[in-house]
């Protein structure tokens, strides 16, 4: 019966440190308008970060063609409806324009909307001094473009970064369970008082929670550095 209990605690501390598996992103648009807070509740945080990253390149497509096809003399409307082609959520910005309203904060209110988009802010910016300056919007999108290329060379070194740090603190959270199986090894019965005794299993109840509350908190950091990127 201890056997027993000890392989449950083993595989249960297993899913607590190991990460989820990979999760293929969706590609952008793919979602239907209506996913929502209960839709982004249901998806693993593997997922919503897959999601997140699918949505940064869809925001540096997107600022790359409207540069070209305003370069190439298309009118800003024709240019943002194909590049909402490519990225439907786009669409209520290409309505905004089309009613003549603020498409600058539309553009804000998207990347406010999806995480991941949140580099449409600089789109808006660019959009916002071309349209109050009467300067080439296209030339302005081209430098709002080369901006966001460098912020992503960033984001991916601060991304591998903090996947080594992950890391880490997954592989030291795995270090009392192998302790307790080297114990074992030696002839010594940790896992008696643990499972057998009031206190080991205070012992116990309280390892368990610190282990995932220092996982938990070492996710909090790591995205909180990711996010101010």
């Amino acid at each position: 019966m201890t056997a027993l209990l000890a392989a449950v605690l083993v595989a249960a501390a297993a899913g607590l440190v190991l990460p989820p598996g990979p999760t293929t992103p969706r590609p952008p648009g793919a979602e239907a308008a209506s996913t929502s807070r209960r839709h982004r509740l249901r998806l693993p945080v593997l997922a919503r970060r897959g999601r997140a990253a699918a949505d940064q390149v869809a925001v540096l497509e997107v600022c790359d063609l409207l540069a070209a096809d305003l370069s190439a003399g298309r009118p800003p409307g024709a240019a943002l409806a194909s590049a909402a082609e490519r990225w439907p959520p786009l669409d209520p910005v290409v309505e905004a324009l089309r009613l003549g309203a603020d498409v600058p904060e539309a553009f804000r209110r998207l990347a406010h909307e999806r995480p991941g988009a949140a580099d449409l802010r600089w789109v808006a910016g660019a959009w916002q001094v071309a349209q109050d300056s009467g300067h080439g919007l296209s030339a302005a999108l081209e430098r709002t473009s080369a901006g966001l290329r460098a912020r992503r060379r960033t984001r991916r070194l601060v991304d591998s970064e903090l996947a080594s740090a992950r890391a880490t603190a997954r592989l030291v959270a795995c270090l009392p369970v192998a302790v307790l199986l080297m114990g074992s090894g030696t002839g010594s019965d940790p896992w008696a008082f643990l499972l057998g005794t009031p206190v080991g299993w205070a012992c116990l109840g309280a390892g368990l929670a610190l282990l995932a509350l220092g996982l938990w908190w070492i996710e909090r950091l790591a995205d909180a550095a990711a996010a101010t990127l």
